[in-house]
């Protein structure tokens, strides 16, 4: 399976900036780049091409990056076949996003399509947010909301250029958003690698961090985000046929709101922790660890989304607790 980052952010974010200190950095890996933002910044012509034709070129410190036009299937497709034919060599996949565009429809992609999902593992989906202007785009912007909804970490850009009280009151309002994203900064694209690359956000085994009593923390500004989240906790065992018909029927009701739920199941009858998630109308669970003896039991979820039907959501899960 070859792991893929999805890098995204908001028009003018450092994306760009990142991606090309990621592809400089001595770190050993071959990297395939998917890139398709045409028009907001262009690295250096040495680096992507920019004409209508594709273009793949093999950069000195083995990287490879692709200018996309086609569909992303496609090119994923024909990136498989030349790394199988031995034309092409890489480790892992990043796909750069424009930065209007919502990253749902990209993550699908490696759950929907057969072939995409036998060869490729979507690790992580990685959001740039501008420090400077970070706030003043997720006002106006659903497309950044989306962003920041769907991220599986955080990189605040351009600390150096805002005020602290400014990057605080960032890093507050996208906690409120995205309680399970962790979140760093990057000055420059400057960003351990290791927080980047091989992190495993969408894995069903990747730990499950929530943070609950940040989301009760006060705040001096309050924002009235689309983008929004909340968690649910039960100290009650869920029972697990009414658990998996509820979230069923909401994912299919609200899924295009529902960019990113995840959680932590206690089921009765199970010795083990279920780990759940989803993304818009796809979700699936897998076997976690063994519950401890006299650990104290209970289910943790978290939903984020645009415009969320909280007190449905909420009374429909106490009706499936036992």
């Amino acid at each position: 399976m070859i792991p893929v980052t999805i890098l995204t952010g908001f028009l003018g974010a450092g994306k760009t900036t990142l991606l090309k200190r990621i592809l400089t950095e001595d770190h050993g890996h071959r990297i395939a780049v998917i890139e398709n933002e045409f028009g907001e910044e262009s690295i250096d012509n040495d680096l992507l091409f920019r004409d209508q034709a594709e273009q793949i070129i093999e950069m000195n410190n083995g990287c490879l990056c692709c200018t996309v036009r086609g569909d992303l299937v496609e090119i994923l497709g024909r990136l498989h076949a030349r790394r199988q034919a031995q034309e092409l060599s890489f480790d892992r996949v990043i796909i750069e996003t424009t930065g209007l565009a919502e990253p749902g429809p990209v993550a699908q992609t490696f759950f929907v399509d057969d072939q995409v999902a036998e060869h490729y593992l979507l690790d992580a989906i990685i959001t740039v947010v501008d420090a400077v202007h970070g706030n003043e785009q997720l006002t106006t912007h659903s497309e950044a909301q989306a962003q920041v909804g769907f991220a599986d970490r955080l990189l605040i850009s351009k600390v150096d250029m805002a005020t602290p009280q400014a990057v605080q009151e960032l890093r507050t309002r996208l906690t409120k958003m995205n309680p399970r994203a962790v979140i760093r900064e990057a000055h420059f694209g400057q960003a351990p690698l290791e927080e980047i690359l091989d992190i495993r956000g969408f894995n069903l085994n990747a730990a499950l961090e929530i943070n609950p009593d940040f989301l009760d923390a006060d705040q001096h500004h309050h924002h009235d985000d689309d983008v929004s989240s909340f968690i649910f906790k039960a100290g009650r065992p869920f029972d697990a046929d009414r658990f998996e018909a509820f979230m069923s029927a909401v994912s299919q009701t609200y899924g295009p709101q529902l960019f990113r739920y995840k959680g932590l199941l206690w089921l009765k009858g199970h010795d083990n922790q279920m780990i759940f998630q989803g993304v818009h109308m796809l979700m699936g669970g897998d076997k976690g660890r063994p519950w401890n003896p006299g650990e104290v039991r209970e289910s943790r979820l978290v939903f984020i989304g645009r415009d969320l039907p909280r007190d449905t959501i909420e009374k429909g899960l106490q009706q499936c607790l036992v």
